[in-house]
């Protein structure tokens, strides 16, 4: 397996994968339960430059040449002007407007999802990428890295915690409360 960025020709499987794990949320955001039509929102906006699911903010893990995982990170200084061509997509697509409340905050990339390909799934493929997330990031760039956890998935909270993520406190998305982690270097070995 390895872990590359990714290129503007991946954004269909990106989408699938992110779907994965965001339904939820883009089912909020486009205000209705489709899965067609929010794989089709996340395609076009991946497929494109300068926007927080851009392919330019993504990563993907490819295995014998297909990509069976990817994974959506940005830098939250930039969450309003990253934000703005997501809002303007939804009200063109959808009539809808978006404006939900902050995920991330300057000071973190921001680790928006990370999915993977059912097939391909309990293999490990998720573990490896937060661990190539945290590498690029904290211990190669020198960043925090922040991400949402949904207190009602424990299991994702196990495993960030195992990974060295530390729970920072709460934030709320699309009304939603959720706990927020970090990793950083003067994280990395408090318990």
């Amino acid at each position: 397996m390895i872990i590359r960025k990714a290129k503007p020709e991946d954004a269909e499987v990106i989408a699938i994968c992110m779907m994965l794990a965001m339904e939820d949320f883009v089912f909020q955001f486009i205000g209705e339960n489709s899965t067609k039509k929010g794989t089709e929102f996340l395609e076009l906006l991946i497929s494109k430059k300068a926007n927080q699911y851009s392919f330019e903010n993504c990563w993907v893990a490819e295995n014998d040449g297909e990509v069976i995982a990817a994974a959506n990170i940005y830098d939250g200084t930039k969450l309003i002007e990253l934000r703005a061509p997501v809002a303007k997509a939804i009200k063109s697509m959808f009539d809808i407007d978006f404006n939900p409340e902050d995920e991330t905050q300057p000071g973190e990339f921001y680790i928006d999802c990370v999915g993977v390909n059912p097939s391909q799934q309990g293999q490990g493929i998720g573990s490896k990428i937060f661990q190539f997330l945290i590498d690029e990031y904290v211990y190669n760039r020198n960043k925090t890295i922040g991400l949402l956890v949904d207190k009602d998935n424990p299991n994702a909270k196990k495993l960030y915690l195992k990974l060295g993520f530390q729970v920072m406190g709460e934030k709320t998305l699309t009304g939603k409360k959720l706990e927020h982690l970090q990793f950083s270097h003067s994280k990395e070995f408090k318990n």
